[in-house]
């Protein structure tokens, strides 16, 4: 408000804008308050005395008052979107033609917090009521001029809860193709906020029904048309009360596409080649980070960790408890469980790893390296087994402090041959 009344003073039309508007209207909190303005950008920056142009080609100015951060952008008209996401003509004009450049109607609206009068040049208001998100204008020149706005109609469908209108959705098939001119970076900051919601079922259904799913994971292996049964869709069906991170998104999403191609050979998805080659894949075409790539390996390695043995030993329990993914894998083994894609005896292992909820499952080891230079013996390829043939027990039980590690550690150590066969 500090910053709408400064350029109301200064003789400026100004108005809250765009998403802001919406959310107030819906009865929702805004995440953050954009400004519009007849104001051009050399004038906000005149009148506000901490600026930063941020996007100064198209009238953008970020200004920083009493701790905030707020977008003051001059209302604008764009042209000649060549690369299908940024316009390369921009000059500044009114309120009304500054609407007519905007995605969505229901993005399209102004609001002037000071008489509260909404104002609605491209039936906004009408679309809220109807719970309908379409482009303004011309669906087909909407779509033309950004790609990305696919994606964005699919992300505020879900989130709203909202249809599609019929031109907008067809439009949607229409173009569905030109997604993979975005860049992998914009897609994956768009299914970031997507998929990971509680409404993100309605946006997988979406981005399936209008042909955008197959385009996003196009390196992946690709389902038959006629086996993409959302019955038996893992993302829908995973946790569908509570937020999921976004490795956990991509792991059932990966799945999914596997069951649609072959249900039988679930297992093979889950083994350390299979997950290499997913996460190249990712890396391909959405370009995730190696926070994420490290954690999706988790996740689905995790499983196949715990499903070497079944049923699985106390110390395989603890060790995929201590991994930092074990929550994510727990939800997707019940989910796989529940789909009747693992063996019968992996039925009983969510009860058994809610036997250790509360427990430490990663005690500091009693025999580390060290120790074992300090007991005498020279490093080599047997360290690692028998540290982990050591440690497990400690995990068992079946050893009690560290001088009776010690012993077992020499023990192993002494028969070559048999610490080779340690799992």
């Amino acid at each position: 408000m500090a910053v709408l009344r400064r350029l109301r003073d200064a003789g400026h039309v100004a108005y809250f804008a765009g998403g802001c508007v919406r959310d107030l209207l819906l009865g929702r909190t805004p995440t953050d308050y954009d400004v519009a303005t007849d104001a051009p950008p050399a004038r906000v920056r005149k009148l506000f005395s901490n600026t930063q142009a941020v996007g100064a080609a198209f009238g953008v100015i970020l200004v920083r008052i009493r701790g905030s951060q707020i977008e003051v952008a001059t209302f604008r008209a764009e042209a000649g979107y060549a690369d299908g996401r940024h316009p390369s003509q921009v000059h500044f004009t009114t309120a009304q033609h500054d609407a007519q450049r905007r995605d969505f109607t229901i993005n399209g609206l102004f609001l002037d917090p000071i008489s509260d009068q909404v104002i609605d040049y491209v039936g906004g208001q009408a679309d809220l009521q109807a719970k309908t998100v379409r482009a303004i204008g011309d669906p087909l020149e909407r779509f033309e001029e950004d790609h990305l706005r696919m994606l964005r109609a699919v992300r505020f469908a879900a989130r709203l809860g909202f249809s599609i209108a019929p031109e907008t959705e067809k439009a949607i098939r229409d173009h569905a193709k030109y997604l993979t001119r975005i860049s992998p970076e914009r897609i994956a900051a768009e299914l970031r906020i997507m998929l990971t919601p509680t409404s993100r079922a309605q946006a997988y259904r979406l981005l399936n029904d209008l042909g955008l799913l197959e385009l996003i994971f196009r390196f992946l292996k690709a389902p038959s048309p006629a086996s993409a049964d959302y019955g038996n869709s893992l993302f829908c069906s995973t946790a569908v009360d509570e937020p999921i991170s976004f490795p956990l998104a991509l792991a059932l999403a990966s799945i999914d596409r596997q069951i649609w191609s072959d249900p039988a050979d679930i297992r093979a998805a889950l083994s350390h080649t299979a997950v290499h080659r997913l996460i190249h894949a990712l890396r391909q075409s959405l370009r995730i980070s190696n926070q994420e790539s490290d954690a999706l390996g988790g996740i689905l390695e995790g499983i196949d960790f715990l499903l070497q043995t079944l049923p699985p030993r106390v110390a395989t329990i603890k060790r995929f408890l201590a991994r930092p993914t074990a929550d994510d894998s727990r939800l997707l083994l019940a989910s796989l469980i529940s789909a009747g894609l693992l063996p019968p005896p992996a039925d009983e292992i969510p009860e058994r790893l809610k036997d250790f909820d509360g427990t430490d499952v990663a005690p500091v080891p009693w025999v580390n390296g060290d120790t074992l230079v300090a007991a005498g013996l020279a490093p080599g390829p047997l360290f690692k087994p028998v540290l982990d043939a050591v440690y497990d027990a400690q995990l068992e039980g079946s050893i009690d402090n560290s001088n009776e590690g010690i012993q077992l550690a020499l023990k192993l150590a002494a028969d070559g041959e048999n610490a080779k066969k340690l799992p």
